[in-house]
């Protein structure tokens, strides 16, 4: 069985079990929403009904789907096809348009700049020129470039031909072994004989008729006249239809490039009807990622195809240039091109070299090219411009090229970067954006749910030391473990979960939070800073946590005593099945200085405002905090009832509790506790005067002298206290100040609670004792460590005490305090006999 953890640390202790497990009759909630709300698994749900007003409401059942949701299911169905079948069999007419609104996203951010200077004519004429130029010049360093290729290609005949006979098999190897079985194996199939009994009698008969001078027959192949229009189609046909498709994507472009507002204007009022806002940011956002996407992959493109080129160059492949810029084009289509780019130089090299150094070294600089480009240049240029997961690029190129062929496949990243932002901005679509987003699939809040429902594995504490790297402990509570705790009790009150699952998924936070409690020095950024005005504990304060009713508030409680404890508080934690006047007794019991009522929705806050009610009744001096975990924002009805119940904190998260009881406890801790003044003080000061130990003349200064020397403490003092001053009858080590007055205000003498306890006192460290907190006697004088033993009169009063002071703390055995009695009981007996002289 596995220690529970308020059992592991030693600040946070749990009282003991109560009678039953939670009850389930109260069903009641706070007003308000939550963020997370999951019906069957992890899937978010949202309401629309009216919150209503008051401290709690009754959770409805679950909706049944409606037929018309089954309608709109398979009408989604249907439209989807419809789309799928219109982009294949108009893609003769979509692809122009498409590839003209590709090269519109490019060339925007360049005539959108020199629109400012020459106007949007000029600046369009200007920059469809500068391509034509460049795609003109291009072309023909290209074509000079490939006849020169094809000039030298007869003089590496030699090369290839030596590659060939270098991938020769050797002979009486294992694979000319293996060759001669198979030729064995063909002669013995019978058509395989036929065919070369058919082949070997033919030849003979050729042979023969040669030899005897016969004239061996020739077949004649006649072929049909050519036509001027059949050349024409076999010539021509095949170079205009990709001319023309190229004039009309320029002429597209250009009228796009004119008329881009006049375009943009109509696609918001075509479908921003009532959206304008939604349409617009939609489209800003499609044209700055699309934009950024393309201008950034011509960067890393003509980098990488500047690469091949001096590459090439430099290993000595001919038409280095040529290679460059098919690797600058050809790395536009995703996937295969690089592949593509990198084969025609290899295959050069090997046909070039006359060993196998060159192809070698081409190999090695594509890799390393690519290695850069896809590892360095990619995230760096790219970053979060496309907002699309990889996994989605992917199958969208397969998609789309299966639509449109190659031009398919260079439309596909800019496609789906357009889909995907519909998604982001249209509600209807947001599946879309589910789909192809880069984005986590599930909110950190979800993910933890999901993990903690199938729990049995390492996935929660994976999930908190991941998340903990970069965020507080009080985030990931606020974040993920309170969140998940709300939606399992949702869920639960709706049927989705059964109590088995809850228990369960009660029972792994438990165990998470042991494991982050072991952890937490090596995971945890804790202790956070806290808020200027939030001052340090000068002692330890209690706090005593009290769960409204469920065991999620229980756990919430241990969340927040957990945070607590890592900042020496002493904490105490009351079971979640006691009734409220056991958790009362609790509270007694253990005499807290802040008692905080932890209520995790849905519990309702009507149960916290009736603890509060009992236990104010009950304490009214007691400070009492109300954390209400999970219930944002919180209603002003439901703050002024818990006020009027007697609540001085109501908090809404783990770490706003957490800062505002800490605050609470500062100012606790600084308040000085005078000792309390005994009930028959009148009779132990009259003890004193009769005693007339204040007009005595015997030397105490040696008993104080020998104190300090046999305990080894600068300070001891024989002090006698009347009815408001502390006396300094006898002292060694005194500071000056103290010497020279002689005397002390009784309400912040430390001998004073000597006194009031009729005992002897210890105190180890006086700066972690809160009753000493802002005493001006202790701060001023820098007393840490204090030891006392009473000074008693004939009759027994304890008219004094004789003590010792330091300053640094100090362990004081039993063996000590007894001595110094022993030494007070001798001040006392002398005391009267002096008494007995006068």
């Amino acid at each position: 069985m596995r220690t529970p953890w308020h059992q592991l640390r030693p600040g946070v202790k749990q009282a003991p079990a109560g009678r039953t497990a939670e009850g389930t009759g109260q069903t009641a909630r706070n007003g308000g929403t939550f963020p997370l709300s999951f019906s069957g698994w992890i899937i978010p749900l949202q309401s629309s009904r009216q919150q209503p007003k008051g401290l709690g409401y009754m959770e409805t059942p679950r909706p049944k789907p409606s037929s018309p949701d089954a309608l709109n299911g398979l009408w989604t169905i249907g439209l989807c096809s419809f789309v799928i079948a219109a982009l294949y069999f108009g893609r003769d007419i979509l692809t122009p348009i498409a590839l003209a609104a590709l090269l519109t996203f490019l060339l925007s951010p360049v005539v959108t700049r020199l629109q400012r200077w020459v106007g949007r004519i000029c600046s369009v004429l200007l920059v469809v020129c500068m391509m034509l130029a460049f795609t003109v010049g291009s072309g023909w360093i290209l074509t000079r470039q490939i006849v020169d290729l094809g000039t030298k290609l007869p003089d590496y005949k030699e090369n290839i031909r030596m590659k060939i006979k270098s991938f020769q098999l050797p002979s009486g190897g294992a694979f000319s072994k293996l060759s001669e079985t198979f030729d064995d194996l063909k002669k013995d199939l019978p058509m395989a004989n036929g065919e070369i009994s058919d082949k070997k009698d033919e030849g003979i008969r050729k042979l023969e008729s040669r030899e005897s001078g016969e004239a061996i027959p020739v077949e004649v192949v006649s072929t049909p006249d050519t036509s001027t229009l059949d050349l024409f189609k076999l010539i021509v046909a095949p170079v205009v239809g990709p001319l023309g498709t190229s004039a009309l994507v320029l002429l597209l472009m250009v009228f796009m490039l004119l008329k881009r507002e006049d375009l943009r204007n109509r696609i918001i009022r075509l479908i921003g009807q009532g959206r304008i806002s939604a349409t617009t940011s939609a489209m800003d956002d499609a044209a700055a990622r699309v934009s950024r996407y393309l201008f950034m992959q011509l960067v890393v493109n003509v980098t990488y195809g500047m690469g091949v080129a001096l590459g090439l160059w430099l290993i000595g492949v001919p038409n280095a240039i040529l290679w460059g810029t098919f690797a600058t084009v050809l790395r536009f289509i995703p996937y295969v091109g690089p592949w593509i780019a990198a084969a025609f130089p290899l295959i050069l090299s090997i046909a070039v070299s006359p060993d196998w150094w060159m192809p070698t070294k081409a190999i090695a600089l594509f890799v390393v090219l690519e290695l850069v480009s896809n590892n360095v240049m990619e995230p760096w240029l790219y970053g979060s411009s496309t907002g699309v997961s990889s996994i989605a690029l992917i199958v969208a190129a397969v998609f789309w090229t299966y639509l449109w062929g190659p031009v398919g496949l260079v439309m596909a990243t800019p496609i789906t970067v357009c889909i995907a932002v519909m998604g982001r901005h249209i509600p209807q679509l947001s599946f879309l954006n589910v789909i192809l987003s880069d984005e986590d699939a599930l909110t950190p809040a979800e993910d933890c749910y999901h993990r903690l429902l199938r729990s049995g594995g390492e996935d929660e504490l994976e999930l908190a030391e991941s998340y903990l790297k970069t965020h507080t402990l009080t985030d990931f509570y606020d974040s993920m473990l309170i969140p998940a705790l709300v939606a399992a009790g949702r869920d639960h009150q709706r049927g989705v979960l059964d109590r088995d699952q809850v228990d369960q998924l009660e029972h792994a936070i438990d165990e998470l939070l042991e494991e982050l409690d072991e952890r937490l020095p090596g995971i945890a950024k804790v202790p956070e800073s806290l808020p200027e005005h939030v001052g340090s504990l000068v002692g330890p304060c209690r706090i005593h946590c009290v769960p409204a009713k469920a065991a999620r508030d229980r756990l919430s409680a241990e969340m927040l005593a957990q945070l607590l404890d890592m900042q020496k508080f002493e904490v105490t934690i009351s079971p979640a099945q006691l009734t409220a006047s056991e958790k009362l007794d609790r509270i007694r019991q253990e005499d807290p200085d802040v008692v905080c009522i932890s209520v995790t929705e849905p519990t309702s806050a009507s149960q916290a405002r009736y603890l509060c009610t009992k236990f104010r009744a009950a304490l009214p001096n007691r400070k009492i905090a109300i954390g209400l975990w999970g219930m944002s924002p919180i209603l002003p009805e439901t703050e002024k009832a818990l006020r009027e119940a007697g609540a001085d904190l109501i908090m809404k998260g783990v770490a706003d509790t957490h800062i505002a009881i800490r605050k609470l406890a500062s100012a606790i801790s600084r308040e000085m506790q005078p000792a309390p003044i005994p009930s028959d003080d009148g009779a132990r000061v009259e003890a004193l005067e009769l005693s007339g130990a204040m007009k005595t003349s015997g030397d105490f200064n040696v008993v104080t002298d020998k104190l300090t020397r046999i305990f080894e403490a600068p300070i001891a003092i024989l002090s006698l206290i009347d009815k408001d001053t502390q006396h300094f009858k006898a002292h060694s080590g005194l500071p000056d100040e103290l010497r020279g007055s002689g005397t002390s205000p009784r309400e912040t003498s430390i001998c004073g609670h000597v006194i009031a306890a009729d005992e002897s006192v210890v105190i180890e460290d006086l700066a972690r004792d809160r009753r000493f907190a802002g005493n001006t006697f202790v701060q001023e004088n820098g007393f840490r460590f204090y030891a006392g033993a009473p000074v008693r009169s004939a009759d027994g009063h304890a008219i004094g005490a004789l003590c010792l002071i330091d300053t640094q703390p100090r362990d004081f055995t039993h063996r000590e305090q007894k001595l110094l009695e022993t030494y007070a009981a001798d001040i006392s007996d002398e005391i009267r006999r002096a008494t007995d002289n006068i």
